[in-house]
């Protein structure tokens, strides 16, 4: 039964055979000794071509490509099988058609029981379409890789799951100064400042960038040679095939110039705000010192011609006196505003600052007490400022008794110039040119962000009721702004403070104007006629009454129209009119007056410095509140006992 059952099924060798020959996508064949084809399954007919009658009993060397078959490649494969017992390798073959294919061939050697090689069995496997897989994978890594080396704008690198360097592009060593080899296998905390190192900051980067995905920050680097830069980061992790860490792709790129011009856009910004909000503010103060000018003008006038009527009495002496000091009082602090809102009208020609302020230490040493040391450095050759020298000794004088009040328990107070140079992207906002930096400097209790802010406006202070009227520090912002230059405050809490004057070099041609008006000669003075002309009739009731008392004859008008028509019936000797007056303003009726009366002088009164820009810049000028002193020497100025024939008009303009 048994015998029966073997001979109906097929033998061992048969199974074999059918398994061999259903393979299709191994070519699976045997060799005889000498590497003839000795069998030939499906599998190598379908990918090498050749039918099994046109194969078996040939040398399998013509699977060969021809310059392997040239150095035996054939004959080496047989006989390490042979000798190693296996020959295993890749490499091209070729095709009945001529074509080439990637083939993965393993040949093992046949021996019969008693260990003769009796052949070879070959198994080649077709992995062209892999292979180009695979090449199509390395050319787009090594495109990859060219692309990331290539980029130097930012610095791309590999980290391991530690954080340490595993790869480094070309941009990493522009930006942070290493080259490959100094920092692959290095931790990358070594980029960061000391600061954020004890603070834990790359691990909390990796361990952000691990649990949420994503981790992107700005903050300060540090390059190779210790210098520190701005940086925006972004660290992605790098999973594996189970979704595990297996490391991080960090990019990297400086920011320090965009951060920088962002904090200059910043600042202008805040320095634009800073200048409308204190324009406002100036606008709002010059309109009432303007008011506040022309109340004092009453005041002061009357005051001064009932001092000359009343009889001698020293108890109404006494109240004259205090009335006329509250009066001046009034009027410095009408000053000060109008300081601030950059409409005094100031004399600007060159001051020599070493100068100057030797010729008033004294003053501020009695003025800020015994206490305080007053320390001065100046520049060698130092050129001379253009700006106000009396609105300087005053701006100065202000500073040092701030400068003592924030110094309580005394100190040292540094007074110090130097030439500065101001290029086109000034920070300051200054006009190209060249600049002289006068500073004031204490030892103080300093300022915070909020009082520094603030400082610059007008009535605000932090000393004690009475004890300021928070327009010092106004009154210097205007006139250097007035001047043509900036005020620079800079200071600390506990650190003191720094006060800068940056005022322009002084103009020679300016200053020659400014010298040769200041030379005018003075003469006598005649009994004029004149014609006053103001819409406030206190005003005009006291200028009337003060050149009355001079001696001069008065007509008074409230309007231009009826100035003009006073001017078509008599002829004055000249006209002194208020600038700011309804419909038609002070400056136009004296260009009526140059058109239609050549040569007769007209003065120009006014609470301040509001003329148009350009006009009257060959004026002279006098400022509200004024006395019969200054009106007196103005007139002298405006009408000499013996003009020149033919001379132009000459206005004067009063500001305040």
């Amino acid at each position: 039964m048994a015998l029966d059952a073997v001979e109906i099924g097929p033998r061992e060798d048969d199974r074999y055979r059918l398994l061999v020959d259903a393979i299709t996508d191994y070519a699976i064949y045997m060799l005889d000794v000498e590497g003839n084809v000795a069998s030939w399954n499906p599998g190598a007919e379908r990918f090498k071509g050749y039918g099994a009658d046109e194969i078996i009993g040939q040398h399998f060397s013509r699977f060969y490509t021809e310059e392997d078959r040239a150095t035996g490649l054939p004959a080496r494969a047989l006989a390490t099988a042979a000798g190693e017992g296996r020959f295993e390798k890749e490499g091209w073959r070729v095709r009945k058609d001529g074509a080439r294919f990637w083939a993965h061939v393993v040949i093992d050697p046949i021996r019969n029981p008693a260990g003769e090689l009796i052949g070879f069995a070959k198994v080649t496997r077709d992995l062209t379409e892999r292979r180009r897989a695979e090449e199509s994978l390395k050319r787009s890594e090594e495109q990859f890789r060219l692309l990331v080396q290539g980029v130097t704008d930012y610095a791309i690198y590999m980290l391991d799951p530690t954080g340490h360097v595993s790869s480094w592009n070309a941009g990493a060593e522009r930006i942070k100064g290493y080259a490959a080899a100094e920092i692959v296998g290095q931790h990358f905390s070594r980029f960061y400042t000391d600061g954020d190192r004890q603070t834990g900051e790359p691990e909390k980067a990796l361990r952000t960038a691990a649990s949420e995905g994503r981790f992107e920050k700005e903050g300060w680097r540090v390059r190779k040679d210790g210098s520190r830069f701005w940086a925006h980061v972004v660290i992605d992790p790098i999973r594996g095939d189970f979704g595990e860490v297996i490391g991080f792709a960090k990019i990297t790129r400086d920011i320090t110039e965009r951060r920088d011009a962002l904090q200059r856009l910043e600042r202008a910004r805040q320095l634009l705000f800073q200048a409308q909000k204190l324009d406002a503010i100036g606008q709002l103060t010059g309109g009432i010192a303007h008011d506040f000018n022309n109340l004092l003008m009453a005041v002061m006038g009357s005051l001064e011609l009932l001092r000359k009527r009343l009889p001698p009495d020293p108890k109404a002496s006494v109240l004259l006196e205090n009335a006329m000091q509250g009066a001046q009082r009034g009027a410095t602090l009408t000053q000060r505003m109008l300081a601030f809102a950059r409409k005094q009208d100031l004399t600007l020609h060159g001051v020599d600052i070493p100068c100057l302020v030797a010729g008033m230490t004294g003053l501020i040493e009695r003025s800020i007490g015994p206490s305080i040391q007053i320390r001065t450095r100046f520049a060698a050759c130092l050129g001379p400022a253009l700006t106000d020298a009396n609105q300087l000794e005053t701006a100065l004088l202000n500073l040092a008794v701030n400068a003592r009040d924030a110094m309580p328990d005394g100190g040292t107070i540094t007074i110090e110039a130097s030439d500065e140079t101001v290029g086109e992207a000034d920070e300051l906002g200054l006009p190209a040119g060249a600049y002289v930096r006068l500073s004031v400097t204490d030892e103080g209790i300093g300022m915070d962000e909020q009082t520094l802010a603030r400082a610059t406006e007008p009535f605000y202070t932090t000393k004690g009721i009475g004890k300021g009227t928070g327009l010092g520090l106004p009154m210097v912002h205007g006139l250097a702004e007035q001047s043509g230059g900036r005020l620079v405050l800079k200071s600390r809490p506990g650190e003191g403070t720094r006060i800068e004057l940056w005022l322009p070099h002084a103009d020679s041609v300016g200053v020659e104007r400014v010298l040769a008006r200041a030379l005018q000669a003075s003469a006598p003075q005649r009994v004029l006629t004149v014609l006053a002309v103001d819409d406030d009739e206190l005003v005009l009731t006291n200028t009337a009454a003060m050149l009355e008392d001079m001696g001069h004859r008065v007509l008074a008008a409230t309007s231009t129209a009826e100035a003009m028509v006073l001017l078509s019936r008599i002829t004055p000797d000249l006209v002194i009119t208020d600038f700011a007056m309804p419909q038609v303003n002070g400056l136009q009726l004296a260009g009526d007056i140059r058109l239609h009366y050549p040569g007769m002088p007209v003065v120009l009164a006014t609470g301040y410095a509001e003329l148009p820009p350009g006009a009257g810049e060959d004026l002279l000028r006098l400022a509200k509140p004024y006395g019969q002193a200054e009106l007196a020497q103005i007139l002298q100025q405006a009408c000499p006992p013996n003009p020149p024939h033919g001379e132009a008009l000459s206005a004067v303009v009063a500001t305040g």
